[in-house]
């Protein structure tokens, strides 16, 4: 009888943090969603190669700006009122963006669209970090990435289906409308389920103790979790709660530079993992590989290609977190980083012409492939997964809310200087220098981890105390 229970109440968590990490997916599939219609765009608008950047990172000030007030609001309105918030700027972003008439207006979606990212990418882990017990949390946490690197393949797979099916990006398809519009409205349909999601999950007993609704959180904790003692759970929540008052800057403020020490360590962690270049693969491939001698449709398979990898290789990640531990992961995967990122600095500083005609002569186009997958099966294992479940639970209750907001704005403002620089940095020194600059930050992210990173693997959200 024991076990049963036990099955049915991780069943019941692993159900609660899938439906949670659809956020997630909404977070990976609308941040690359614009990969395969980046080209179309530039051709219809007529746009310079530091507006196509600037059109591109625009959502990610959104995101920051999402980012650094949902904590604030989930303390507020609760987490799933703030999911179906961010549930509803997804859908109308997506309309708005497919059906955009000018530059300026298809900012202002993007921007919409950013703020949605932004609340999900901290409601999601916070929820499933206080949802989970602490013996599954890491692997739990890590469903997020795994969801965000799920949409970041269905986005890729949606745009390579939409380009080839009318024959290319630009080219009508549906109802006369251009396949890159339709690349951004289908993400309704996951806008939608996301918000359905919402209504169906149960309140976080975090929040509902703070609220004073003791009996509802210990339902919560005894059905959904399996606490056999969700009294005695729900008074060591309210001894640290009791400790709290709203989330502010007075509960992060410290002398470092104005912050407490470890708000700091979460936020250059935060920064690291996107001044690695991540996200100049997953925003700008199909560019990029068609700027080095690919077609169009070879583009897209590749970048394909390199999704599935991102999937396959997060699993890695939730197989291992909670035994291995955060810190093992995290330079483990820097130093794989490094290596892949490397080969592909050196394959790129090989490219012959200029201009539209470019390539990379054998054996060298076969490096660039293999370093920028080796890349990405790295950073899937490691710090893509990882820093979220590093930010979701490295933190003291007093200062959780708040400080996950902070280290997730970072993350969001790293995102945006290095996807508005890409374009124009390519232009002026190369691919080679740009990942050689993307390999530094990687070599750099081992001995951060090193020195600054504290294990919390095993250890209940109660007791963080770094």
């Amino acid at each position: 009888m024991t076990t049963q229970a036990s099955a049915n109440h991780t069943a019941k968590v692993i159900g609660v943090t899938v439906a949670a990490a659809v956020g997630g997916f909404l977070f990976g599939f609308d941040s690359s969603v614009i990969n395969g219609a980046v080209d179309a765009i530039q051709g219809h608008f007529v746009l310079g190669e530091f507006l196509t950047g600037f059109t591109v990172a625009i959502a990610l000030l959104g995101c920051a700006a999402g980012a650094w007030f949902a904590g604030g609001l989930a303390d507020r309105w609760g987490r799933k009122k703030v999911m179906l918030l961010g549930s509803f700027l997804f859908i109308v972003s997506s309309i708005g963006s497919g059906l955009a008439f000018s530059v300026p207006d298809l900012m202002v979606w993007r921007v919409l669209g950013g703020l949605g990212i932004g609340i999900a990418s901290v409601i999601a882990p916070a929820y499933i970090a206080e949802i989970s017990p602490a013996r599954m949390r890491g692997s739990l946490a890590s469903l997020q990435q795994l969801a965000i690197t799920v949409g970041i393949f269905a986005a890729l797979l949606s745009d390579a289906v939409l380009a080839n099916s009318a024959g290319g990006a630009s080219n009508d398809y549906w109802f006369g409308i251009e396949a890159w519009r339709w690349m951004f409205i289908v993400g309704v349909v996951p806008a939608v389920v996301y918000g359905v999601l919402a209504l169906l999950i149960p309140e976080s007993p975090r929040y509902l103790v703070g609220k004073h609704l003791d009996e509802e959180a210990a339902r919560v904790l005894a059905e959904v979790t399996g606490e056999l003692h969700p009294d005695e759970r729900i008074h060591e929540i309210r001894l640290t709660l009791r400790k709290e008052k709203q989330s502010s800057f007075a509960d992060i403020r410290g002398p470092r530079f104005g912050l407490q020490p470890l708000v700091w360590v979460g936020i250059i962690m935060a920064v690291l993992q996107q001044f690695v270049g991540i996200n100049a693969i997953f925003y700008y491939s199909t560019t990029l590989w068609k700027s080095v001698g690919f077609s169009e449709s070879q583009s897209f398979t590749t970048s394909v290609i390199t999704s599935v990898i991102n999937v396959a290789m997060t699993f890695v990640a939730i197989l291992f977190v909670d035994r291995v531990g955060r810190r093992n992961l995290l330079m483990a995967g820097s130093i794989g980083m490094f290596v892949g990122l490397l080969l592909a600095a050196v394959a790129f500083s090989q490219q012959i012409g200029s201009g539209d005609d470019v390539s990379l002569p054998e054996p060298w186009g076969v490096v660039a492939l293999i370093g920028a997958n080796l890349f990405v099966v790295f950073f899937a294992a490691t710090w893509g997964p990882v820093m979220w479940v590093l930010l979701g639970e490295m933190f003291p209750n007093r200062m959780r809310a708040m400080a996950l907001g902070i280290g997730t704005a970072a993350n969001w403002v790293a995102n945006f200087v290095i996807s508005l620089m890409f374009p124009q940095l390519t232009q002026w020194v190369g691919l080679s220098i740009v990942y050689g600059g993307f390999a530094f930050f990687a070599a750099v992210s081992f001995f951060f981890v090193k020195a600054k990173i504290p294990e919390t693997k095993g250890l209940e959200l109660e007791d963080m105390k770094f």
